[in-house]
């Protein structure tokens, strides 16, 4: 049977070089994880790209909801173009409306303007009333896979929903669980049919002096660590399927 494939999360140069040393089969590449992840610099696409990893950007242009004006819209489209430019294979969107029900007509512009490359439909489906419903309507815009924590602040906590979810996605439709993974909370996913898993494999960065006092970093800065992606990977390829 396939492997359980790991994505690592990263957001800056440093944290692209451990999550490739670490061994991570995919890498979603971003600004600000503290916010969740925004759209990564132009520079940091065109450095994923010639590391020769597979890298997936995310495309969201601002911390907030996920209900965007059409200027936003724009930004985004333009993103795309150039995370495809920079030679990227995939990327990583999504789009709501402002009760958290996903935009079909946003979605599609933005896929259409990804046309080609691999799509994964990001977290704004946890903000979905109904998230079965929600991956069935992500499945028939033809998104490859979903990133979600079942609508729970960590996957774990969202372990019943997410067997929903699977369930209404079928085979052709990857629901990839994400928010809190780590070595000691995959034993509490392990009964699902995974397929992929998504994890920041951080540790936290010595912060202080004056960066600190001008708030130029909030002081809870993490980082990937090449050892927890090794070891997670381990720990993926014993887990029973």
């Amino acid at each position: 049977m396939a492997k359980i494939l790991l994505e690592v999360c990263v957001d800056d140069p440093a944290g692209l070089s451990e999550a490739i040393a670490g061994g991570a089969d995919r890498i979603e590449l971003c600004a600000a994880l503290a916010l969740g992840g925004l759209t990564p610099t132009l520079g940091l696409m065109q450095m994923a790209a010639q590391s020769g990893a597979l890298c997936y950007p995310i495309i969201r242009p601002r911390s907030g909801d996920f209900s965007y004006t059409v200027a936003e819209v724009e930004v985004m489209r333009a993103d795309i173009r150039a995370a495809r430019n920079a030679g990227l294979k995939g990327v990583v969107l999504g789009a709501s409306h402002p009760d958290g029900r996903l935009n079909e007509a946003v979605l599609r512009v933005l896929l259409d303007e990804a046309a080609g490359l691999d799509t994964t439909l990001h977290r704004c489906i946890d903000l979905a009333p109904n998230k079965p419903e929600a991956v069935t309507i992500a499945k028939a815009l033809g998104f490859r896979r979903i990133l979600t924590s079942g609508g729970a602040l960590t996957a774990a906590e969202g372990a019943e929903t997410l067997q929903a979810m699977m369930q209404a996605a079928g085979q052709d439709l990857i629901i990839m669980p994400g928010s809190g993974i780590s070595l000691e909370s995959l034993p509490n996913l392990a009964h699902l049919p995974l397929r992929e898993i998504h994890a920041s494999c951080s540790s936290p960065l010595l912060s202080g002096g004056e960066a600190l006092a001008f708030s130029f970093q909030s002081g809870s800065e993490k980082r990937t660590d090449r050892a927890k992606v090794a070891a997670l990977k381990a720990a993926l390829a014993e887990v029973p399927r």
